[in-house]
């Protein structure tokens, strides 16, 4: 048994936070228990000063004291983390155990306005903290405020980069011939930089719908059951519900208005959905560059001193695809956990989704881990141009789309079974179709038309297509 302390990312229970841990670090911000601590007092902080502009309540804030309070977020660190977490297990500055997560950040905000040199009453400010509030209130908007901080600033950059590379790799090989298979079998050809635009451009859309659907995440205000009772029965002529729009809306979201304990989760819900949909076609993709490397289209820049097989010192094998693979089937099983059970909740609260938004992060992890992983596969990848026109050249029978088609359009009613005659189930040659050729009762400039024909140029206008990238 090995004993490597706590910290240590060897000792990690997560290959997450372990084996991953400097590729998972840039969600650090907004996944990590302390980010959440961070988001609480920011939705704490904002919603004091917010009360001080309600003329019915008793709440004077000048500029200098509500600096000071956003202060307590602006410059969150370790140890102010540190400080809530004695707060919420052991006690700490005179005060209890909590044994209650968010009833810490309220401790924690008496602690540090009273240290403020900006506010010299801070006692007169402990009873609007957390006025009238559930935790539910301050736990919504905080998870929101990560999910679309960890969404806008770290997947969709890294998504991003992936739609270049693509994007690139299309231009530069828009004209390269390939084989493509359809039911696995050998069909009409394509280019290689055709088939990196498909991927991009269906990148594009998911990404489209990923950050739509995050910049329609919605929060609430409104108390224990979500009636504003507390606040209503306090100040009853305050129009708490306007209160709480402006609130919302200030935070970058969209108010939801009937809500129980629970902000309803569909929004959130929503956003899982379009990451996962975006996995997916990367998850295609992870898969087709497999197959191309086993099939010998595409080589791979080898990473000096790297070991590709500990018995086989030959291989360079697809392990950022298949790791890439792996971390976002992985993240999609968690996002479909996530999108089913956190739209449930037992009558007017329950509460099961806060470990289970906890994990939220981990989702994120997975996907980013599965991008990183998908960026770097896509920058080692060499096309076979050699191997490519070789494949082609032993197919010739993938003209016979394009020969009947022809015959087609010059009348002839029998021109699908003639070709289907000669290739179907066949090994054939281009001399087998020279000698159909010779045989058609055609002008002699449909058969110089059909003469020309070769498998590496029936590639139709896949390099045209690759400018309808955007």
């Amino acid at each position: 048994m090995t004993d490597l302390p706590r910290a240590d990312p060897l000792s990690a229970v997560s290959p997450l936070d372990g084996r991953y841990v400097g590729r998972t670090a840039p969600l650090s911000p907004y996944a990590s228990e302390s980010a959440l601590m961070r988001a609480r007092v920011r939705v704490e902080a904002d919603y004091l000063c917010a009360l001080a502009s309600l003329r019915a309540i008793p709440l004077d804030l000048s500029a200098a004291k509500q600096a000071a309070i956003r202060d307590t977020y602006e410059t969150f660190d370790a140890e102010d983390a540190r400080l809530i977490k004695a707060l919420e297990v052991e006690g700490a500055a005179g005060y209890s155990a909590t044994n209650h997560d968010v009833k810490a950040i309220e401790y924690f905000l008496r602690i540090r306005l009273a240290e403020a040199d900006a506010i010299d009453d801070a006692e007169s400010l402990y009873p609007w903290i957390h006025f009238g509030l559930t935790s539910e209130d301050v736990n919504n908007l905080a998870h929101r405020l990560l999910v679309s901080g960890a969404v806008d600033e770290v997947l969709l950059p890294a998504l991003g980069n992936i739609r270049n590379v693509l994007t690139d790799l299309a231009h530069e090989h828009r004209d390269l011939s390939m084989l493509a298979r359809t039911h696995g079998q050998p069909a009409t050809p394509t280019t290689f930089g055709k088939e990196l635009a498909v991927y991009a451009a269906r990148l594009g859309t998911t990404m489209g719908r990923v950050r739509r659907a995050t910049d329609r995440l919605s929060g609430k205000l409104a108390g224990a059951s979500g009636t504003y009772a507390a606040h209503h029965a306090a100040y009853p002529d305050v129009d708490w519900q306007a209160f709480s729009r402006r609130f919302v809306a200030d935070l970058g979201f969209d108010h939801t208005a009937l809500t129980t304990q629970v902000n309803p989760c569909d929004d959130l819900a929503a956003v899982f959905d379009a990451l996962r949909g975006t996995n997916n076609v990367l998850i295609d993709m992870d898969r087709d560059m497999w197959l191309y490397i086993s099939d010998r289209y595409l080589g791979q820049r080898a990473t000096a001193g790297e070991t590709g097989s500990s018995t086989m010192p030959h291989k360079v094998n697809p392990i950022d695809f298949e790791n890439s693979e792996g971390n976002l089937s992985k993240a999609n099983a968690d996002l479909t956990f996530l999108a089913d059970y956190i739209t449930t909740s037992r009558l007017q609260r329950d509460l099961s989704d806060s470990t289970v938004k906890r994990t939220i992060g981990g989702a994120f992890a997975h996907c980013l881990i599965g991008y990183t992983k998908a960026e770097t596969g896509l920058g080692k990848i060499v096309p076979n141009a050699q191997v490519m026109a070789d494949e082609l050249a032993a197919t010739p029978e993938v003209i016979g789309e394009a020969v009947q088609t022809i015959l087609r359009r010059e009348g002839d009613t029998d021109a699908y079974e003639r070709v289907k005659e000669l290739t179907r189930g066949k090994q054939v040659t281009l001399n087998d179709f020279y000698a159909l050729f010779e045989s058609l009762d055609v002008d002699e400039a449909v058969r110089e038309e059909l003469l020309a024909l070769t498998p590496a140029g029936y590639t139709g206008i896949a390099d045209d297509l690759v400018d309808e990238l955007p």
